[in-house]
Order: structure tokens, then sequence, then C-alpha cells
């Protein structure tokens, strides 16, 4: 496992949350669980303005997710499967939206 891959959600709000992205610390890689981040459909927010600091949108296969930082949880790691893709070249815009949310800078 690695820090910014993606993952399919295997849970019940699939449909709208398709997917996971692990934000944890690869040192921490023996850990049972990994903290991950919500990515949502855009379309499901259409009027809702939301701080892009907070919740950054992010592209995967031509298809625009928001980052719910502020939904962040742990995971057990048997539920995270094969990673989709990789968006450790948002890296800098991820790392801002969890520095956002603990640091309030």
């Amino acid at each position: 496992m690695a820090r910014f891959d993606v993952y399919k959600n295997p849970g019940k709000h699939a449909g709208t949350t398709p997917y996971l992205i692990d934000v944890q610390s690869d040192l921490l890689d023996g850990l049972d669980s990994r903290m991950v981040v919500p990515l949502r459909n855009v379309e499901d927010f259409p009027n809702v303005q939301l701080p892009t600091r907070l919740t950054p949108v992010l592209t995967i296969s031509g298809q625009k997710f928001l980052l719910e930082t502020p939904k962040m949880g742990a995971v057990p790691k048997r539920v995270l499967k094969s990673p989709v893709t990789s968006l450790a070249d948002m890296r800098v815009q991820i790392m801002d939206a969890l520095d956002f949310l603990f640091q309030g800078y």
C-alpha cells in the first residue's frame, strides 16, 4: 500500500463515493488500518460553495471528484484491494487540505 493510492469504495455509499484515497504515511504500513479520505462525484454538489482548500477537486480518468477531507476515517487494510490509480502528483493539494483541517492553515 502506498500513500495517495486510490481504491474502489467497497462500502454501501460507493454510488456517490466511488473511491477512497489512502493518506496515511507509508512508515505506518505495519498497522492493520489505513486513514482514507472519501472521493465524491462533483456532480453531487451542483450548487454548493465548498472551501476549495479543504475540499479540492481531483481528477481520475477524466472525471472530477471532491476530496471530502472532513469525512476522513480509518478503514481496515483488508477492505482496500488493488489500487486503481495514484494521486501522488496531487500531493500538494491533498496535504494542504489535511493541514487546513488539522492546523487551520
